[in-house]
């Protein structure tokens, strides 16, 4: 059997629908068992829940089978090959979730007394300094929620520090043309203005950067946000000389962290003039995507912008006891209810510390063969603007592709990425940084296997394009859900049942 073959079997197939749980409905079933009332029975006014509540009768069996059938139906890193691209879809160890779920960290509270939790706030401590020996930087703060409240947070320590320095006209940010749609945001979010430096080749013109800089004008600029490698899988050489320029003129240069995956244990953020940076550590030290959350996003600071970090801060003692430090005057305070996504940070530790400096290296150099591996062997059909390996020119963590070739043939970029449904292959992200484009991040946790898999996927497509292109264009044939109004979908979502 080929590996083709093994993938095409492993997708999902023709299977009914899973009826909506309202329409599995059965009269008077119930889940539970009470027990008679000892005390007046009191109805409920039907004004206040619209009519009557409506819910479904179940008993607990049938919900169980209900909701699990809906979750096998799920695609995921354990299931299937992920190659999502940016957002780093990679496999969470067991051993992260077996560290969360350890009764001592899970049971805890958190307006906890700091004597009653010091083996947490130890663990806290250890990761922030993990964190920080990583990035080369000063002194972390673990308190943001995901990486997008990791940059604002950021951008407010850095506001903070120009206010306090007398310089709050120091409202604008540039970013490069290529930056996430969440770096402008943070800016918008924080009061700050945002202009934009163009990239070329996924390096940064720096010609353009100092004609921004000399445009604004130096002394109101409050820093620079780049992503690097950049969003084009490409690291951008010249930093150290565009934290020279951002730094000469009294500004502050911000890591995007996005792509710290490609970095680990090769290039520390604040060795190249990295003033300060957030972390994803779903996308970088396996803990879970979110999904809306819980997330976190650690920032890492120089010492100069230290002392403007939220709070409350972790720290040890002279006796060697851990508390949670609420004294900074300069603090930008509190930036979510409590500490931080303590569950989340435990699976960051654990997999941090099982790694060790050299797995977290591996991690890197892995990461990285991985992506020029695959984009090596489909460049004959994937036409790559910033991959040329016969001119010295490779990706780090992930490629971009524009598969103009295919496109030319009356097929779209949705019609590829559909069609890799049908063998199991979740679509990468598309459209960005650039038109027409898939960008392609496999990660460090797949085998040579499964990225030759995803190889003979991608050249079966372009098989199919040549000679069964209306195949193609019906795609996906054996999802549970056939191609989507995706303009309607979202227009005219259907919210209710009945």
């Amino acid at each position: 059997m080929t590996t083709l073959d093994t993938i095409k079997k492993a997708s999902r197939g023709d299977r009914p629908t899973e009826p909506l749980i309202f329409e599995k409905h059965v009269d008077h079933a119930t889940g539970v068992d009470l027990p008679p009332l000892d005390v007046e029975e009191t109805g409920i006014d039907t004004d206040l829940c619209g009519g009557g509540i409506n819910l479904p009768s179940f008993g607990q069996h049938d919900v169980m089978r209900h909701y699990t059938h809906l979750s096998d139906r799920n695609f995921s890193v354990d299931g299937n090959f992920y190659p999502l691209g940016s957002c780093t879809m990679k496999h969470n160890p067991r051993i992260n979730e077996w560290g969360a779920a350890l009764p001592g960290f899970a049971c805890l509270h958190p307006l906890q007394d700091d004597d009653t939790i010091q083996g947490a706030l130890r663990l806290l401590y250890e990761t922030r300094t993990m964190l920080q020996e990583i990035a080369g930087l000063h002194e972390v703060s673990l308190q943001p929620a995901a990486g997008a409240h990791g940059e604002f947070t950021a951008l407010k320590v850095i506001r903070a520090y120009f206010a306090d320095h007398g310089q709050p006209e120091r409202t604008v940010v540039l970013t490069a043309d290529t930056a996430h749609g969440t770096n402008p945001a943070s800016c918008t979010m924080c009061g700050a203005t945002v202009e934009k430096v163009l990239t070329s080749e996924g390096q940064t013109d720096l010609d353009h950067l100092q004609e921004k800089i000399e445009k604004v004008g130096a002394d109101r600029i409050a820093a620079f946000m780049i992503t690097n490698p950049s969003t084009a899988g490409i690291f951008d050489a010249k930093i150290v000389e565009i934290a020279e320029i951002i730094h000469a003129a009294g500004a502050k240069l911000y890591l995007d962290g996005a792509n710290m995956n490609a970095l680990l244990g090769r290039v520390r953020p604040g060795e190249f003039g990295a003033d300060a940076m957030h972390y994803n550590t779903h996308k970088t030290f396996s803990t879970p995507h979110g999904g809306g959350g819980p997330g976190s996003g650690p920032i890492a600071v120089t010492e100069e912008l230290a002392p403007y970090l939220p709070v409350p801060q972790v720290m040890m003692a002279d006796d060697g006891s851990f508390f949670l430090d609420r004294d900074r005057p300069k603090s930008i305070g509190k930036v979510r209810s409590f500490i931080c996504q303590f569950g989340v940070l435990v699976r960051c530790w654990t997999y941090i510390s099982a790694c060790g400096p050299r797995g977290l290296r591996n991690v890197a150099d892995t990461a990285v063969l991985n992506a020029n591996y695959i984009a090596a062997q489909l460049l004959d059909l994937y036409a790559m603007p910033y991959f040329d390996p016969n001119n010295g020119k490779f990706c780090a963590h992930e490629f971009v592709t524009v598969p103009q070739m295919l496109l030319d043939k009356g097929v779209t970029l949705i019609d590829i990425a559909k069609r890799m449904i049908d063998y199991g292959v979740h679509p990468p992200t598309m459209h960005w940084p650039i038109h027409d484009c898939l960008m392609v991040e496999p990660t460090e946790t797949e085998s040579k296997a499964a990225l030759d898999g995803f190889i003979d996927v991608m050249r079966q497509i372009a098989i199919e394009i040549e000679s069964e292109i209306d195949l193609v264009k019906q795609s996906p044939l054996e999802s549970d859900i056939a191609r989507a109004d995706e303009v309607a979908a979202a227009r005219t979502p259907v919210l209710t049942f009945k």
